[in-house]
């Protein structure tokens, strides 16, 4: 009797290929593996996905002889497809490690390389089927040192283990919001415009803020300016909020003033203990999630004609942070990128 068993870790590779995939036949490939795997009869897949049984049977075969890639590759060997396996792995590979700008860019090469012509929208097709989406890269630190990175986020998980019942961690840094929109997507008839309204001036809210992961409720200041002064008296604010804690680890940048010699001498007879992120590592913040959050509310697409009217949105947003809770929870967890590998 044929094994049709699957690991876990293929059952996920899987899934997350049929939640990505665009292509009806790639995902109805592998809709007949999982539900093969899951117990179903040949017969009742086949009934399922109208198809023949021995074809549920060998996409399986497929997919343990050659993985994910064995499997949908099959999908490329019809009439719409002029490339080879090979040559479609080496386009795979190309594409990963090269960042087009076009799909009609993309048909350039595979022209120049393989000596097969793809129209724009045939590239497009075949760039979707292999997996790729059209989405903005992200920008990273140039200088950003993974390995820094790393031994940051152990020192981070021996606080978490060694620190008392009623000790707290906060991830704390500075926005600095503009009075005006960020323009974010949103749903627009096709064909038309729509218009935000923007302001002339250039002023900005200084915020310095600290959350920990527990209790999502930010503590903040709105400051002419972020310096030593306004620093120290968040922490006066931090531990009035913490006043139970025995210490308050706060992870922060590596600002000037939180070296300073006013902020050292505070420090001190302080509760609170500064944790260093390393140079060009924002992304160990967690807080710039809570700005981004913020802006997002508070910010795109919003128009906001006074700048009274601007910065009584900003207090309000963190006048009642209970009422989003929910949304940060999700949004705030421990699942560190790494950049700069």
């Amino acid at each position: 009797m044929i094994d049709y068993s699957l690991s876990a870790k293929d059952f996920a590779e899987l899934r997350a290929a049929h939640r990505s995939t665009r292509d009806k036949r790639e995902a109805d490939r592998i809709k007949a593996v999982v539900l093969l795997a899951s117990g179903w009869a040949a017969e009742d897949v086949a009934d399922a996905l109208l198809i023949d049984p021995n074809t549920v049977r060998n996409h399986f075969k497929q997919y343990k002889q050659g993985g994910l890639s064995g499997l949908l590759h099959l999908a490329y060997r019809g009439s719409d497809c002029d490339l080879n396996e090979a040559e479609l792995a080496d386009l795979d590979a190309h594409v990963q490690t090269n960042l087009y700008l076009t799909a009609k860019d993309v048909a350039v090469w595979v022209k120049a390389e393989f000596g097969v012509t793809y129209t724009a929208s045939g590239m497009t097709a075949l760039l979707h089927r292999l997996g790729f989406v059209y989405k903005k890269p992200k920008l990273v630190p140039g200088k950003a040192d993974p390995e820094a990175q790393e031994a940051h986020l152990a020192e981070y998980e021996k606080i978490k283990q060694a620190k008392g019942e009623n000790d707290v961690i906060c991830f704390m840094d500075a926005a600095h919001p503009q009075h005006n929109p960020v323009l974010g997507y949103g749903w627009i008839k096709r064909g038309e415009n729509h218009e935000v309204r923007s302001n002339t001036g250039r002023r900005r809210i200084n915020i310095n803020g600290a959350i920990d992961l527990e209790r999502l409720e930010p503590v903040v200041r709105f400051d002419d300016t972020i310096n030593a002064d306004s620093t120290i008296a968040l922490f006066e604010q931090l531990e009035e909020f913490y006043a139970v804690a025995a210490y308050i680890y706060v992870i922060c940048d590596n600002a000037r003033y939180y070296r300073s010699r006013a902020v050292q001498e505070y420090l001190r007879d302080s509760r609170i203990k500064l944790v260093f992120l390393p140079p060009y590592a924002p992304n160990l913040n967690l807080i710039e999630r809570l700005w981004k959050f913020f802006k997002k509310k508070i910010l795109y697409n919003r128009y906001y004609e006074s700048y009274d009217t601007f910065r009584k949105a900003c207090e309000e947003f963190f006048s009642h942070p209970q009422q989003y809770q929910q949304e940060l929870r999700s949004l705030l967890t421990e699942n560190f990128e790494i950049t700069g590998r």
